[in-house]
Parts: structure tokens; sequence; C-alpha cells
């Protein structure tokens, strides 16, 4: 059965790419490294989806008006 989640970790700030080829993908929030997308570790071991999602901010541009 495929794992729906409503979370896409992406566009989470807590997501981050580790740099463990067995474990790359991970969660500031949760503290782990997974195969998988965060927010399906969290679904397959809590069976909620993830509350911890936090979308990441644009960041502000240096300088000001280019010339």
């Amino acid at each position: 059965m495929p794992i729906r989640t409503d979370v896409d970790c992406a566009k989470c700030r807590h997501f981050y790419v580790t740099w463990d080829p067995h474990f790359p993908k991970g969660c500031k929030v949760f503290g782990f490294k997974s195969k998988q997308l965060p927010s399906h570790t969290v679904y397959e071991a809590t069976g909620k989806f993830c509350e911890e999602f936090a979308e990441k901010t644009k960041p502000r541009e240096k300088g000001g008006a280019r010339p």
C-alpha cells in the first residue's frame, strides 16, 4: 500500500539532505535520518501525518535593486 502524505518535506525548514548515502534524508525536529522522506517515516511510526511541518521562508535579496 503506498504511503499518502500531505507534507512535502522538501518545502519544510526542518528537512535536510545528509552526506550518508544509506540515509540521505533527515529531519531536524525529530532528529533522524532515513532512506525515505521523513514524513513517510513519521507516518509509518505513528499512523499520523507530520504535525511539525514549517514552510521554508524565501531568503532576502542582498544589496537592493540591480542596475
